[in-house]
């Protein structure tokens, strides 16, 4: 049985949230740079995600949807320049832990309002199924969007997807080359 949206969501949340604290947590730049590429890689994808799949589900089935979207795009444009600035750190400037910080505020402050209150809005206009096929859309999506921040990109479906179409096989390959946590360092 796959999971309702907002479980799927969650679960990137709780990700992003446990991305942050290795890097916080850790002394060793090697570390921090595989954890800060798997932070921004995890952040990227979840963002457009919810910009192609869970927005536009806001709109189409919650008064007041449209606002409630809008609003969160706002809130993500921030979070993408944020989150540009910080991919580009290395870890041992003096300004990647505070950038990463002040990242981390914003992302809490909507990560809380998006569980506490728009995820419940869209949930309780979902039916179980459409709840499980919006969840099963949303992360088919997140494997063919960018894997980098592109805050100057379009945040609005159709032009976010053709232009996230064509960056998400650069920043693909680029991937290849960056390094990542082990499997056993990412479970603890």
């Amino acid at each position: 049985m796959a999971p309702r949206i907002s479980e799927t969501i969650k679960q990137d949340h709780r990700a992003l949230e446990a991305c942050y604290n290795h890097i916080v947590g850790s002394t060793s730049r090697d570390e921090q740079i595989r954890f800060q590429n798997l932070f921004v890689w995890e952040l990227a994808r979840h963002a457009v995600g919810e910009e192609l799949v869970v927005y536009p589900a806001f709109e189409k089935h919650i008064q007041g949807g449209a606002a409630m979207a809008q609003k969160d795009r706002e809130e993500h444009q921030k979070v993408k320049e944020q989150l540009k600035a910080f991919q580009q750190l290395d870890p041992a400037h003096q300004d990647f832990l505070p950038t990463l910080d002040t990242l981390m505020e914003n992302l809490s402050e909507h990560i809380k309002e998006e569980e506490n209150e728009d995820l419940v809005y869209l949930e309780e206009s979902l039916s179980e199924h459409d709840s499980q096929s919006l969840s099963k859309s949303f992360n088919r999506t997140k494997i063919f969007v960018p894997s980098r921040a592109h805050p100057h990109a379009p945040n609005r479906p159709p032009f976010e997807t053709a232009v996230g179409l064509m960056t998400a096989p650069f920043d693909q390959v680029a991937d290849l080359f960056r390094k990542w946590p082990s499997n056993d360092a990412v479970h603890t």
